[in-house]
């Protein structure tokens, strides 16, 4: 095993463990962590599996495939957090007026009763 295979197990195995003190125990997610954790190994202990499917999808070398594969994802991840802030934002915006309008003062010297 080369250097920089145990660099990036050890990598590997430390964002498992932090996703996996995160996650709640959602099922879903922590299939989703386990496959991804799955190729990455894979990935790195045999690195000429990378090559053989990049040569049969049309891609140059393996490390293209990663990382063309990775920008996908980052994609994906980008747009769930932009969709979850936004939500964030509309339930927050949307509660504080609820909280204005419950605790709303009457104006001095207004006629209303």
């Amino acid at each position: 095993m080369s250097g920089i295979q145990i660099i990036l197990l050890t990598g590997i195995a430390f964002i498992t463990l932090y996703f996996l003190t995160r996650l709640h125990r959602r099922a879903v997610d922590i299939i989703v962590l386990f496959l991804l954790i799955s190729c990455a190994v894979v990935f790195i202990l045999k690195p000429e599996l990378t090559s053989r499917l990049a040569a049969k999808l049309g891609v140059g070398r393996g490390v293209d495939l990663v990382f063309y594969i990775s920008i996908l994802i980052i994609w994906f991840v980008l747009i769930k957090l932009y969709a979850r802030i936004r939500s964030l934002e509309e339930n927050y915006t949307r509660s504080v007026r609820e909280n204005a309008l419950t605790h709303a003062m009457k104006l001095p010297g207004s006629s209303e009763v």
